[in-house]
């Protein structure tokens, strides 16, 4: 038997969570410019802050790219739906307060302004943007040659995304307030996003060391594997604001970079609580990447896994246990798959258990 001397980790694939974390300490510093704050405070919530806008109305505005997905993109030489990603990654994180996306505005760096690109970037721009029910107001491309090169001649790109929405003060979702016996309900991902690009890359494809060509069709995966990792991600825009008409949600997760480690951030809202997971369905491509990490030689544990991927849930809300029922048949009017994948408990902590294992985050 091969011995498995190597793990496999987001870290030794470019992106270092405590690297990461120590770098974002800095930016306690723009607490300096709260007091320019027009119409208000700003709001400090789980996952961002909104700003006053009125005496009962907020606005959330965020900021988020698509990281090295747009590698995918250049492999596969298609660039008709990765605009979808960066739309899906700003909304999606906007919503987590309750506030409806309002508009988008978008920032793209090419290697060289292509239009046949920009057409085709264009193309899943609107499409995600039909999807979240908000309007692309304006934009900007910037020729960087000498920072982008990317894998094609010409075609290399980066893409960032602003999206700003609005919430009315009853309507705000604070992360406050969750309590044990509370219910986590999971939204179905289409895959695996746009989070843990650069671990995966490394994994799967022969370009930056891994195993497949772009167009081999893996067992298990339905068709060419560059087509199954370029699924755009899912965008849970009306899910989460028709069931928020309906329900109280205490809080709304987007699961992405460090994956179910973002729960840990409510217990700063709600102290003295845990979390236990027991029902995850990964896709296929999951499994993958965890079954060629062992044909490579090395090992990607489980914690690893849920540490960096969605493994099957794009999108969390946390829920009283007596709304769970009308929740789930909310969000699945809505068009989006839900299930309960967890529950909130006394001892603090982040608890998986899957496949038999039981798995604690740290």
């Amino acid at each position: 038997m091969r011995k498995l001397n190597r793990k496999f980790t987001y870290a030794n694939a470019g992106v270092d969570r405590k690297i990461r974390a120590e770098s974002k300490k800095a930016l306690k510093i723009l607490k300096e410019t709260y007091k320019f704050s027009h119409y208000g405070k700003v709001i400090s919530l789980p996952y961002g802050n909104v700003i006053s806008f009125g005496r009962k109305r907020y606005l959330d505005l965020v900021i988020e790219g698509i990281g090295t997905k747009v590698l995918i993109a250049q492999l596969a030489d298609k660039y008709d739906t990765i605009g979808i990603d960066g739309v899906a990654m700003a909304v999606n994180d906007v919503i987590r307060s309750g506030a409806r996306p309002l508009a988008i505005a978008d920032n793209i760096h090419m290697q060289v302004s292509n239009p046949t690109l920009i057409r085709e970037f264009m193309k899943g721009i609107v499409k995600g943007a039909v999807e979240a029910g908000c309007v692309v107001q304006s934009g900007e491309i910037g020729d960087v040659a000498d920072l982008i090169k990317g894998l094609i001649e010409g075609k290399g790109f980066d893409m960032v995304f602003a999206s700003i929405g609005e919430v009315l003060k009853e309507k705000l979702i604070t992360g406050k307030n969750v309590k044990p016996s509370d219910v986590i309900v999971g939204m179905r991902s289409s895959g695996i996003h746009s989070n843990g690009i650069s671990l995966a890359r490394k994994i799967l494809f022969k370009q930056w060391g891994g195993k497949y060509e772009p167009y081999d069709a893996p067992e298990g995966i339905d068709g060419e594997l560059i087509y199954e990792v370029l699924e755009p991600t899912k965008i849970y825009v009306k899910p989460l604001l028709n069931v928020a008409e309906k329900v109280k949600v205490k809080a709304a997760v987007h699961i992405t970079g460090d994956a179910y480690l973002k729960f840990e951030k409510l217990t700063k809202f709600s102290p003295k609580i845990g979390f236990k997971f027991n029902n995850f369905k990964p896709q296929p491509i999951f499994d993958l990447i965890q079954k060629t990490a062992r044909e490579l030689g090395g090992v990607i544990t489980d914690e690893e896994m849920f540490k960096t991927f969605n493994m099957g849930w794009g999108f969390a809300i946390i829920i009283d246990k007596s709304d769970v029922d009308e929740a789930i048949g909310i969000i699945e009017k809505s068009g989006v798959h839900a299930e309960p994948i967890g529950s909130i408990v006394e001892s603090e902590g982040i608890r998986i258990l899957h496949n038999g294992k039981k798995i604690i985050l740290k």
